[in-house]
């Protein structure tokens, strides 16, 4: 699935409202501020329900995790999946490592701790919920059928549209 920053169609919703974690002291992360970029999927007609965060260092610059968040509960996931392979379900559900992503060897501790925030800050699940529906709502809006419109029809004597200067029924009709 293609998943998109949330901060790239929203920039100004998402600079007031990125989460970051201010980390000073902590036996198991480096000094520094990790920034939470959520990403969702932009895949037409997907209703996945979840967020991926790209887990940034202020100080390197680099991303050190791709942690994935999954909201529903598991019935939701194996009705949406029309599988319910455990693994599977397991995978989209709650929060993990997108295993198809580079994780640095701090992915396992920020994984705590975003974990941690999910379970415990109920207001910022809700904004990642909002904050999905309007992502979710301006892919939709794109990916609308742009309707028919019809041409104008050409007559048999009607000087060809190729510009051939022909009648249409000599030149371009067969």
């Amino acid at each position: 699935m293609p998943y998109a920053p949330f901060h790239a169609r929203f920039p100004d919703i998402a600079e007031k409202e990125t989460r970051s974690l201010i980390i000073h002291g902590d036996p198991e992360l480096p000094d520094d501020r990790y920034i939470l970029v959520e990403l969702y999927c932009d895949e037409k007609n997907c209703d996945c329900r979840r967020v991926f965060f790209d887990v940034l260092s202020e100080n390197t610059k680099k991303s050190l995790a791709v942690i994935t968040y999954g909201w529903e509960k598991r019935q939701y996931y194996i009705d949406w999946m029309g599988d319910s392979n455990p693994d599977v379900i397991d995978s989209l559900v709650g929060v993990g490592l997108n295993l198809s992503s580079f994780q640095s060897n701090l992915a396992q501790a920020l994984l705590k701790k975003i974990d941690f925030i999910l379970k415990n800050d109920t207001s910022y699940v809700e904004r990642l919920k909002r904050h999905y529906k309007i992502f979710r709502k301006e892919i939709d809006k794109q990916n609308k059928i742009a309707p028919f419109v019809s041409q104008p029809k050409i007559g048999r004597n009607d000087p060809c549209p190729c510009g051939s200067g022909k009648k249409y029924k000599k030149c371009c009709l067969n």
